[in-house]
């Protein structure tokens, strides 16, 4: 009994799905705790939405198994299914009115119209929609149409809420505030969610634990700072926004630090681990640029020489390729840009603090 009491809310077990004979997820163990948000990312083709569908009980792997609080979910899925709500990138409302949509799955679930109409239009204004509660569901905008597929999730008091991409086709603004929304919903109701995003804020703000699913396997596991800031391998740091890597080796331990070797250059970092191989991970915010004989900003104890080969611009920003022998990615203001003339070919000294190095075991 002991067991059933701690078990997670929803979890997957040796979780197969195949298409056209190649594994596109294959994810050995996952586990959702009773009140806990997790965001599953990753890039375009991951594996994340049907990661999603076999946990909202959609679909049926080809081996393994999915659990609900501790009990395999095979053969109870539509009695499991009423204890979820799921929302797509779609909002996927029915061509009737906004308070219609949102009490269809009440009304579904026999709950009597009095509370129905109470609980649909306490979610639509806890979304900022109550006003459109008459409204024609397809006279909609995208942000309004999420907004009220969000309130008809929450409508029903799910146990779990599955949520795959829901923002990804709104514009930043109207994301931005949505997000808002949506966080504070799930602080005031606590209940088990995973959210599927290949958006790294939006899994930093929403998650409490991240789950990497690359190449349909999952990498790693762990609180935003843990995945974000100490990312598990190199695939891992890429797709977090770890723009530099390369390898490098020990050459010395003392005091908590270390020093590394790379081609020519010597770099220190804070100690790791035993490891002797491994790979300099830095984060472009991280690396600065500065004038060759000029003094650099700050406390950096790595300062390594070299010529730029090449300048993006990005908005206000700008990402300036420095090849000292290894490639360093920096991202530099414009105006810095035009104040210290960084333009390809310049000679330019790249700088970064031991605190900043980020090592990976090779």
């Amino acid at each position: 009994m002991a067991a059933t009491l701690t078990a997670p809310k929803l979890a997957a077990r040796g979780l197969v799905v195949r298409r056209s004979g190649r594994a596109i997820v294959d994810v050995p163990s996952l586990e959702v705790r009773a009140g806990e948000v997790l965001a599953v990312i990753g890039p375009n083709g991951a594996g994340k939405s049907t990661l999603l569908l076999h946990l909202a009980l959609l679909e049926r792997p080809d081996a393994g198994e999915v659990l609900f609080e501790g009990a395999p979910a095979r053969g109870r899925e539509l009695a499991l299914r009423r204890r979820m709500a799921v929302v797509f990138q779609e909002p996927l409302l029915l061509n009737r009115g906004v308070l219609a949509n949102v009490e269809t799955g009440l009304r579904l679930r026999g709950v009597p119209r009095g509370e129905r109409w109470q609980r649909a239009m306490r979610w639509l204004a806890r979304f900022g929609v109550d006003a459109l509660a008459e409204r024609s569901a397809h006279t909609l905008s995208g942000g309004e149409a999420q907004r009220v597929s969000l309130a008809r999730a929450f409508a029903l008091e799910p146990e779990v809420l599955l949520l795959d991409e829901p923002f990804s086709a709104l514009d930043a603004p109207t994301r931005e505030g949505i997000t808002s929304d949506l966080a504070g919903a799930l602080t005031e109701t606590h209940v088990t969610t995973v959210i599927v995003t290949h958006d790294h804020d939006e899994a930093a703000r929403l998650g409490q634990r991240v789950a990497v699913l690359i190449g349909g396997q999952i990498r790693q596991t762990g609180t935003p700072a843990e995945v974000f800031g100490a990312p598990a391998d190199a695939a891992v740091a890429a797709f977090v926004g770890i723009e530099t890597i390369f390898p490098a080796t020990v050459t010395a331990r003392a005091d908590g630090m270390v020093t590394l070797a790379a081609g020519a250059h010597t770099i220190e970092a804070v100690d790791a681990g035993g490891f002797r191989e491994a790979l300099v991970c830095l984060r472009p915010e991280d690396i600065s640029i500065s004038a060759p004989g000029e003094q650099p900003a700050g406390s950096a104890r790595n300062r390594l020489a070299g010529r730029v080969r090449r300048v993006v611009r990005t908005g206000a920003d700008a990402r300036v390729e420095v090849d000292c022998g290894v490639v360093l990615t920096a991202r530099v203001t414009r105006r810095s840009l035009d104040e210290l003339g960084i333009a390809e070919g310049a000679e330019v000294v790249a700088s970064f603090k031991a605190t900043a190095v980020h090592l990976i075991p090779k």
